[in-house]
């Protein structure tokens, strides 16, 4: 029977995604080449052998226009006779990326695939692809929620109130990302992951000295009269500081299946076990985590106490917490290198950069089994279980 192994990880670091980022002057295609240049690099293996290139971008307009993916691997000085292509599936972009390059070595459809993704919203600013005016959902929907759909950092309030979680519990566990991402760039924990780009060998937006009474100094950054008067339940506790930041990044996996992987001499870093999508609720709209985390399990034969690290994307905190009360998991299990609050969010490469995190820390930590799982735009959500090998 045929499996799906990772065999190398990479990603830059995070930029902050403003005017004045660190990987601001950098274009976004040359970002992800930076990104796939490094990976074959490290891998050592013949490039003419991948059989496609999958990559994730969610804003395609502009400079991540006309199949980013592709020109990335040409800019990279990469063989022009692989092919690649580029998906959407808003946040999890390139982690469904990654469904798709081990689904297609477990069929048999591919011996060899790069996963990969990249976002620069310092260049293509979030919704950059949706013109002033235009409707991206169409009249069905507005049919069918007749009240109006709603932005994410809304989403996120009302996942709050839901959930019973207040502003203290999200600064506090914002807090303890940037603790632990600094702690994992001080002991050395990224080097494995990080390919320096542009003079920036570092996540950007990564704060080791911020407490929760500096936090509590930031103002809500959502709040509306009118979602307000709509919701009266929220109590408006989404700030800059436990919410994810706007950022630039790429990341990228080498997947391949297991013989392949023995027949080149390569050691693989994981096996990708199992996988699951799901969809949810588009008005709480980030809350796809909980059943996907369910979902995958199930699939995996596998219970939660199997589970030795989680990787669960900080879109909010209030998300992760909101997770952390449905599933029982120990936080002191997720994202134990930091997450997205931290290191930041690069929306169409926060995929297989957690997966990139995942990985790494399951070698160092000497764990068996990794879970990942994603929120997405529209309620939607992935879930993957890796295995160490």
């Amino acid at each position: 029977m045929r499996d799906a192994v990772i065999v190398e990880a990479v990603r830059t670091p995070i930029g902050k995604g403003k005017r004045n980022g660190a990987l601001a002057g950098t274009h976004p295609v040359e970002l992800l080449s930076h990104t796939l240049r490094t990976l074959v690099e490290r891998s050592g293996i013949d490039p003419a052998l991948v059989d496609d290139v999958i990559g994730g971008c969610v804003d395609q307009v502009g400079e991540q226009a006309m199949n980013t993916t592709r020109y990335a691997w040409l800019g990279a000085g990469l063989p022009e006779s692989v092919p690649a292509t580029t998906v959407d599936r808003q946040c999890g972009s390139s982690q469904q990326a990654t469904h798709f390059a081990a689904q297609g070595v477990l069929s048999g459809a591919y011996d060899i695939a790069v996963a990969c993704g990249v976002e620069s919203m310092s260049r293509v600013p979030m919704w950059s692809n949706v013109p002033p005016g235009a409707d991206p959902f169409g009249p069905g929907v507005a049919a069918r929620y007749p009240e109006g759909l709603v932005p994410q950092g809304i989403s996120a309030e009302l996942i709050a109130a839901k959930w019973s979680i207040d502003r203290t519990a999200m600064d506090e566990y914002a807090v303890t990302s940037h603790r632990r991402a600094a702690a994992a760039w001080t002991g050395g924990l990224f080097d494995a992951e990080v390919a320096p780009l542009a003079d920036l060998s570092s996540d950007e937006c990564v704060r080791p000295g911020t407490t929760p009474e500096v936090l509590a100094g930031l103002r809500p950054a959502y709040h509306d009269p009118a979602f307000a008067e709509r919701f009266p339940q929220i109590a408006w506790s989404v700030t800059a500081g436990n919410a994810s930041p706007v950022n630039d990044g790429a990341s990228a996996v080498l997947v391949m299946s297991g013989d392949t992987a023995r027949r080149l001499g390569l050691r693989p870093l994981a096996r990708l076990h199992s996988f699951a999508v799901t969809g949810s609720d588009p008005l709480l709209m980030l809350t796809g985590v909980i059943p996907a985390t369910e979902k995958v399990l199930r699939r995996a034969g596998l219970r939660l106490d199997d589970i030795d690290l989680f990787e669960v994307n900080e879109a909010f905190a209030a998300v992760v917490l909101a997770w952390q009360q449905e599933t029982g998991a120990d936080l002191a299990r997720v994202n134990v290198h930091g997450g997205a609050i931290a290191l930041g969010h690069p929306l169409g490469a926060s995929g297989t950069r957690l997966t990139t995190t995942l990985v790494h820390a399951m070698r160092e930590r000497g764990a068996r089994y990794g879970l990942q799982t994603m929120c997405e735009a529209g309620g939607l959500a992935n879930a993957l279980v890796l295995e160490a090998l």
